[in-house]
């Protein structure tokens, strides 16, 4: 096997890890940029490999919510009322991570090359996690968010997309702006800001993917402009290569997902998170 063909072989198996970690609340970009130095892949300094092919894991969102999307972009065209609002949640919501983003990108790009912030970020989202699962209003899954001892909360979660308001919709675009620190996950932050905002966990998550879109949508083509001239043949190709993979694996995840959403709560995860943030304390221990 060639260094080119192992390099572009290597460039595939971040594309899938991509699409298999980023809907859930486990940061892909730390999976990314640990797996990339555990197996050797230089992606080069401004990181546009781990950027852009996440934009294939969302296109993958794209693909399932197709109906929706068209619904919203159709709705909001005529003008019904429940389509505009939701799409002025998503402007909303998407609003506070552009305006950072555009800001400090190069600074928040600077965190990219110390493995170091993981195990804070990865072991502290877990157990942020763990406290929001364990507050009454998540415990069950009923209409009326029922608590663990058997009472009733007088709060009812908010159940679809349609009801959320632009409060809500600025809550989780402020806790969106909280996953541009690597390893926060941009995932797990919305929905766990949706979560204590007061949406409902599945209508959380189905907010996350559509506030996706724009957000990833945004920082491929800003990441493209600033660095895609730069960018080598071979590095292009892994990029073309990543993309695909990521976009193939995360239509499985998915609809995994929320089928797995509807039963359980998101504390596997949290533990998962928390593993993985003493397996790098300790890979950094041993001198990785």
């Amino acid at each position: 096997m060639t260094e080119h063909t192992w390099y572009l072989l290597k460039a595939l198996i971040l594309g899938v890890v991509e699409g298999f970690t980023e809907f859930i609340p486990v940061s892909s970009t730390a999976h990314l940029l640990l797996i990339g130095e555990w197996i050797g892949f230089d992606s080069g300094d401004a990181k546009v490999f781990e950027v852009v092919i996440q934009f294939g894991s969302i296109l993958a969102v794209v693909w399932i919510f197709r109906r929706r999307i068209w619904q919203l972009i159709w709705g909001t065209y005529r003008r019904e009322r429940t389509e505009v609002a939701f799409a002025r949640n998503l402007i909303i919501a998407f609003l506070p991570a552009a305006i950072i983003g555009a800001l400090a990108i190069q600074y928040i790009k600077m965190l990219f090359h110390h493995p170091g912030i993981f195990v804070v970020t990865l072991i502290l989202g877990g157990l942020i996690m763990l406290w929001v699962e364990r507050k009454p209003q998540f415990a069950k899954f009923t209409d009326s968010a029922s608590l663990s001892d058997g009472g009733t909360d007088k709060r009812r979660s908010t159940q679809a997309l349609e009801e959320i308001s632009w409060k809500q919709a600025l809550a989780v675009g402020c806790a969106q702006c909280i996953a541009m620190v690597p390893g926060t996950s941009r995932s797990g932050a919305t929905i766990i800001g949706g979560m204590l905002a007061g949406i409902e966990r599945k209508t959380a998550t189905e907010f996350s993917f559509f506030l996706a879109i724009p957000t990833m949508l945004g920082a491929t083509v800003y990441d493209l402009y600033r660095h895609g001239s730069a960018l080598s043949g071979e590095q292009t190709s892994a990029i073309l290569i990543g993309f695909v993979a990521a976009f193939f694996s995360a239509l499985v995840l998915v609809k995994a997902l929320l089928l797995f959403i509807a039963k359980h709560t998101y504390r596997p995860f949290a533990w998962y998170r928390i593993a993985l943030g003493i397996v790098v304390l300790l890979w950094l221990s041993l001198g990785g």
